[in-house]
């Protein structure tokens, strides 16, 4: 789950009914909550309160309310019971071992990011294999040699403080830093002297989904803050603000250039333009790609600011500025958006640069005074170059199918690098010159997993609708299709988040495993641009589940695997497709591991930053749409006495942004209700978040476990050839 990205450039109250109604249906009353079933697995006590909430004349009663607070006595004995369940129960896994050793063995081998050039120094973020985070360094030149800056691995002895993000100043001399501490989404920025090494004095606390923005003289830089909460799990994060903080400084003496307070429920982000003389500000209440926008000069704290677009109907994502020209993405009256320029004095006269496709605009840059646009075709990636006036150059030449990444840089620099990979080939960098179209590799992958038995096609199948949904597998090439495959189906069908192809060394595990690995590309996702997204949102979020289902379907009639070697998993809203898969079809799956799951749809709203994701789910508030969220909401579907999954429920309980309470009211709510001998277990991390800054070896720690439940779950035979 996530705020804006265009922008920011355990379980659960379970309704346990006597009655088991029938999906899209609901009694006018709940009635009495059943108490636990007995089971084949001795889970700990979840006290069942008789809080009981009304929604437009519907009673609904919310048992596990309790659960709601992390840091209370109950819940921390609950917490604390069902973790020594759960690593008791995996424990017994013989092969568990196996897999941690193998997942070390794979994941260790040397990474890093693509050169990012800024204030005239390049700086790489580099892991030499198996270090909890990667340490950023910086070098002069390409070529030259690159000496660390910033090491995160010195932040805290358990690894669990992190890197957060890092914007160096515009003159080379100042690196700002943000630091996350227990991967939670609140960060600090620090302030380094890049010559020097020495970290200054300046602390700017209660910084959420905000970068750092220097000034044109580098004097200091704008962000984006919000009051200090008095709990950083309970209560919506409103009233953001924009400050400007001068090195050298206490925060207290920080410049307030925006804030809105008749607008709390917006949140709002300042950027600068490259050539340093333009301060721009986006406003924003969704992760819909919705948000106003103003500009005003950078210089002067007395500027007026000028409304560019205050409609709130449509994005708006600032490019680039030339002299008075800015070249905009939109999606207005485009849903797969398209490019245009105008003049700053007469924002409403468009020029159109580049056309609305029916592949969807992903990312857009300007480098080397060219433009690169990133579309999606089929869930794979292409990239075209484009003359500032709209003229067609040419498209970049990629590898193969598969997904890029990056292609940032600066408007009078042709040079920018980009990232290429797929689920059988580790990410190779390539450096890409706009000037002549000229790509050259510039540091090949060292990963040391032998990828030449395994490949990947991409397949359609039919949803419950008739609509074609895509689909990658990927699996041995001598696989045979006799219906016995222990397969792993991953999904996420939200946010317009497209799912492309990627490699991963836990991915690389589970089919060293024996394991098929299939990604369903769902509606709500953003594979087919914005009316793909809508499909799938609101009241047809339960579009999403049904393209789910009919993936688990296809491969069981196409003799992939059949329902006892079938598993399904997902994270943040892939999470909540999981739980609402699993309750409305049990008998298709054998195992299922919601990871940090959006599982009370009538409460998500009330907590941190949950309100943003009104625009693909509905509330509880819109009576309509509390009817549909009702009819899904895992936490109120789970029926006493029937025969669901082994499940594995993944959380953290410092995680701010999916409060850990979902999975733990599901968790206490599916064990009360299991009417079968699978086990439901609960997974919780602590001194962990959304999975953001997640040290190296809590990762393969928590897939190992993962991979582990697997194995018992859907009885496979594992055994790694030498």
């Amino acid at each position: 789950m996530h705020i804006n990205p265009r922008l920011s450039i355990s379980l659960y109250t379970l309704v346990l009914l006597l009655s088991c109604v029938p999906k899209g249906t609901e009694p006018a009353v709940s009635v009495e909550v059943q108490q636990p079933l007995e089971s084949s697995v001795d889970y700990p006590e979840a006290r069942m309160s008789d809080q009981v909430d009304t929604y437009f004349g519907v009673d609904v009663a919310d048992p596990y309310r309790w659960m709601e607070d992390p840091e209370s006595v109950e819940t921390r004995a609950w917490i604390d019971a069902e973790n020594a369940l759960t690593h008791e129960w995996l424990g017994e896994v013989e092969s568990r071992d196996a897999i941690r050793q193998r997942l070390q063995e794979v994941w260790n081998y040397p990474k890093s990011s693509s050169p990012n050039l800024e204030g005239g120094r390049y700086f790489v973020s580099a892991n030499d294999g198996l270090q909890d985070h990667s340490v950023l360094h910086v070098a002069d030149t390409l070529d030259g040699d690159f000496t660390p800056l910033i090491d995160p691995n010195t932040f805290s002895d358990d690894g669990t403080v992190s890197l957060a993000g890092y914007y160096p100043s515009g003159d080379g001399q100042y690196i700002a830093y943000g630091v996350s501490d227990g991967g939670s989404d609140w960060k600090h920025f620090r302030v380094m002297n890049i010559e020097t090494g020495e970290v200054l004095e300046d602390l700017v606390e209660w910084v959420k989904f905000s970068g750092a923005e220097w000034d044109m003289e580098s004097t200091g830089f704008y962000y984006s803050r919000y009051p200090e909460p008095s709990s950083l799990l309970e209560g919506v994060n409103e009233h953001s603000q924009i400050y400007f903080h001068t090195v050298g400084t206490n925060q207290s003496d920080d410049t307030l250039i925006w804030e809105q307070p008749d607008s709390p429920e917006f949140s709002y982000y300042a950027g600068v333009t490259e050539d340093g003389s333009t301060l721009v500000l986006y406003g924003s209440n969704s992760t819909d790609d919705i948000n106003k926008l103003w500009v005003r000069p950078e210089s002067g704290s007395d500027a007026e600011w000028q409304p560019l677009f205050l409609e709130n109907d449509a994005g708006y994502e600032f490019i680039a500025k030339i002299d008075n020209t800015v070249w905009l993405r939109t999606n207005r009256d485009a849903p797969n958006s398209m490019i245009v320029s105008f003049d700053l004095s007469d924002p409403e006269t468009w020029t159109e640069v580049v056309a609305e496709r029916p592949e969807p605009i992903v990312s857009t840059s300007i480098v080397g005074g060219r433009i690169l646009v990133k579309y999606l075709v089929d869930a794979s990636s292409k990239v075209e170059i484009f003359e500032l006036d709209g003229t067609a150059v040419g498209e970049v030449p990629l590898p193969g199918l598969g997904s890029v990444w990056g292609f940032s840089g600066h408007i009078d620099n042709p040079e920018t690098f980009f990232v290429f990979g797929s689920y059988t080939s580790a990410s190779n960098i390539y450096r890409f010159d706009t000037s002549n179209m000229e790509v050259t590799l510039y540091r090949e992958s060292q990963a040391t997993f032998d990828a030449s038995p395994y490949v990947t096609e991409q397949v359609f199948y039919a949803s419950a609708d008739g609509t074609q949904i895509p689909m990658f597998i990927t699996h041995r090439a001598d696989i045979e299709l006799n219906g016995e495959n222990p397969t792993l189906l991953y999904g996420y069908g939200g946010f317009s988040i497209p799912l492309t192809p990627y490699f991963s060394s836990s991915v690389a595990v589970w089919l060293d495993m024996g394991g098929v690995y299939a990604v369903a590309n769902l509606r709500g996702g953003g594979e087919y641009g914005e009316v793909w997204h809508e499909a799938g949102t609101q009241l047809n979020k339960q579009n999403v589940f049904d393209d789910f289902i009919a993936a688990a379907e296809w491969l069981i009639a196409e003799n992939w695997t059949n329902p006892d070697r079938l598993a399904i998993t997902g994270r943040s809203n892939g999470g909540l497709l999981v739980g609402a898969t699993m309750l409305q079809r049990p008998e298709l799956f054998g195992a299922a591991i919601p990871g940090v799951g959006v599982m009370d749809m009538l409460r998500y709203h009330l907590f941190t930053i949950g309100r943003f994701w009104a625009g693909d789910y509905g509330t509880s508030d819109n009576e309509e749409q509390f009817h549909a969220l009702r009819a899904y909401s895992p936490v109120h579907n789970c029926e006493a006495g029937v025969e669901y999954p082994a499940t594995l429920v993944v959380t953290a309980d410092h995680d701010d942004r999916v409060v850990p309470a979902h999975s733990f009211k599901f968790a206490a709510a599916l064990q009360a209700a299991q009417g079968g001998d699978d086990p439901v277990m609960i997974r919780i991390e602590t001194r962990a978040g959304h999975g953001g800054g997640m040290p190296t070896s809590m990762k393969i720690e928590q897939s190992a476990d993962e991979f582990a439940f697997l194995a018992r779950a859907l009885n496979m035979d594992i055994s790694f050839d030498e």
